[in-house]
C-alpha cells in the first residue's frame, strides 16, 4: 500500500492511497474461512461447504469490505502522523472508471487544510469593558421589595395607588376569563390609574388592552395568554374587583435583618443597603463578563484575517448530512456557519498557543461548584462533599453534559486569558446605561 498527499494550494490538498491484494487478501482469506465454519447451505453439512462456492457467494462482498476498513484506517493514521490540521472530512474524489474487479485500486480524497495565521490580541481601537454599578434608586427599590415581602396584609375598602386588587379580566370578543391579581403600581399612564383610584369591590372597570400596564409580560400574566396574542393587541376589556388589599411595609430593623441575614451578619439600615448593593453588583458582573466575552469575540473575528478552503467546505457541507444538498443550499449553509467557524479556529489556536488546558479533575471541581450553587438556591448552603462528589460523578457520565460544561469552562478560561492579556476601555455604568449601550 502506498499514501501520498499532493499540496494544491495552502488549503487544499488531495491524499491518493493505492492498495494491492497482498495489502488486504490475508484479511480476507481469514473473514471467508469464519463464513465457512458457520455457514448453512442446503446439501452441505456446517463447516464442509467447499471454500470455492463460499469464495462465490460471499468474497467479493468481504473483499469490499475488507479494502474499505483498510482505506479508513490507514487514511486517519496518515493524517494522524503527518500532523495535518483538516477541516471537515477528507472527500472521495469520483473516479469514473473504478472498478472493483481490478488489481488494485487507487482511491483520492479532498482536503481542506486550516489556515496558517496570528491572533492579535490587541489594537488601536479599544474594546469597552463594562463595570456596572448599583445606584442609589436601584438599592432603594430593593429595600421597599424587601420590606414589601415581609410587610403585613390587610384589607382596605377602595383601591389607592399603594394597593393590590384581585378580579377578574372579561372579553366576550376574545373570550377571556381570568382572575388576576395586580398593582396598582404597574399600571401604566395617568388615565388607568384614576380610573382605578377609589373604586371598591364589586365595581367593573373597562380598559384598554394596549398601554394598559408598564410591559407586555405583566399583561401576558393579567389575561393569561401567550406572547403572540397579546403582539399589537387592542381592545376593550372589563375588569371586575373581588378584593383590595394593601401591604404595611416591614419595619427597617434587627427581626427583619434576621429573616433576611439569618447568620447576623446584618445589624443596620447602611450594612442591609452595603449587603444590596455587593449582591446586585456580583449579578451584574455576570451579565458585563458575557458582554465583554461577546466583544473580544467580534473583535477577534473582525480583525483576524485569514482565507478559508470555502469551495471544499461547501463541497463538504453538501454532502456531509443525511440529506444532499443542492450547490445553492450548501454556499448558504457556509455563508451562515462561516463566522462560527472562523472563531472555533480562532479559540483553539489561542488554546494551542497558551497551552489553555482542562483535565477531568477540573471540570469535575468546575461541576461540583456548579451542583453547590444550585443546591444553595434551595438552602442548602453545606451540602456534604460525598454528596457533590456523588452528583458530580453521575452528571460527568452524561456526554452531552461533560460537552456543555466543558464549553462553560473554556470560555471561564478564555475569559480570564483574555482579562489578563488585553488592554481594555474601562466604562462605569448604572444598569439602566449598560443595557441601553449593549442590548438597544
Amino acid at each position: 500500500m502506498n499514501i501520498t498527499k499532493e499540496t494544491v494550494d495552502a488549503l487544499n490538498a488531495v491524499v491518493k492511497v493505492d492498495i494491492v491484494a497482498k495489502d488486504y487478501q490475508e484479511k480476507v482469506d481469514e473473514v471467508l474461512k469464519d463464513y465457512r465454519k458457520k455457514a448453512n447451505i442446503p446439501g452441505f453439512r456446517k463447516g464442509h461447504v467447499p471454500m470455492g462456492m463460499v469464495k462465490k457467494q460471499y468474497g467479493k462482498s468481504v473483499m469490499i469490505d475488507e479494502v474499505n476498513k483498510l482505506l479508513q484506517e490507514s487514511l486517519n493514521k496518515f493524517l494522524v502522523e503527518e500532523k495535518l490540521d483538516i477541516l471537515g472530512n477528507p472527500l472521495p474524489k469520483a473516479q469514473e472508471d473504478f472498478s472493483w474487479d481490478a488489481e488494485t485500486f487507487s482511491f483520492e480524497f479532498e482536503l481542506g487544510l486550516v489556515p496558517d495565521f496570528e491572533v492579535n490580541l490587541n489594537s488601536k481601537k479599544k474594546i469597552t469593558q463594562y463595570q456596572i454599578v448599583a445606584e442609589d434608586s436601584l438599592i432603594d427599590k430593593e429595600v421597599e421589595n424587601l420590606q414589601t415581602r415581609y410587610g403585613k396584609m390587610s384589607t382596605v375598602d377602595a383601591v389607592t395607588e399603594n394597593t393590590n386588587v384581585t378580579g377578574t379580566f372579561t372579553s366576550e370578543e376574545k373570550g377571556i376569563n381570568k382572575k388576576s391579581t395586580i398593582s396598582v403600581k404597574d399600571l401604566k399612564g395617568k388615565t388607568n390609574l384614576k380610573k382605578f383610584v377609589e373604586t371598591k369591590v364589586d365595581d367593573t372597570i373597562e380598559l384598554k388592552t394596549k398601554g394598559l400596564f408598564s410591559d407586555d409580560h405583566k399583561l401576558i400574566g393579567a389575561l393569561g395568554l401567550s406572547h403572540d396574542e397579546i403582539h399589537d393587541l387592542d381592545i376593550k376589556i372589563n375588569f371586575t374587583i373581588e378584593e383590595i388589599t394593601e401591604i404595611e411595609l416591614a419595619d427597617l430593623d434587627q427581626e427583619l435583618f434576621n429573616k433576611l441575614f439569618p447568620d447576623g451578619s446584618v445589624k443596620t439600615v447602611t450594612e442591609l443597603r452595603e449587603k444590596i448593593k455587593e449582591d446586585a453588583e456580583k449579578q451584574f458582573q455576570q451579565q458585563a463578563d458575557q458582554q465583554l466575552l461577546n466583544a473580544v469575540t467580534e473583535h477577534l473575528i473582525e480583525n483576524t484575517k485569514f482565507d478559508l478552503p470555502a469551495e471544499f467546505l461547501q463541497k463538504w457541507i453538501a454532502n456531509s448530512g443525511e440529506k444532499q444538498l443542492s450547490t445553492e443550499e450548501a454556499v448558504e449553509e457556509y455563508n451562515k456557519s462561516e463566522k462560527g467557524l472562523r472563531y472555533q479556529l480562532i479559540q483553539e489556536k489561542i488554546l494551542k498557543d497558551n497551552d489553555i488546558k482542562i483535565d477531568y479533575a477540573e471540570l469535575k471541581e468546575y461541576a461540583k461548584g456548579f451542583i453547590k450553587a444550585q443546591m444553595a438556591q434551595f438552602g442548602n448552603l453545606n451540602p456534604e462533599e460525598k454528596e457533590l462528589e456523588d452528583i458530580a460523578t453521575r452528571i460527568l457520565s452524561n456526554q452531552d453534559e461533560v460537552r456543555r460544561l466543558q464549553d462553560q469552562l473554556v470560555s471561564q478560561k478564555l475569559l480570564d486569558f483574555y482579562k489578563e492579556n488585553i488592554t481594555f476601555k474601562t466604562k462605569e455604568v448604572t444598569y439602566e446605561d449598560f443595557v441601553k449601550e449593549v442590548y438597544k
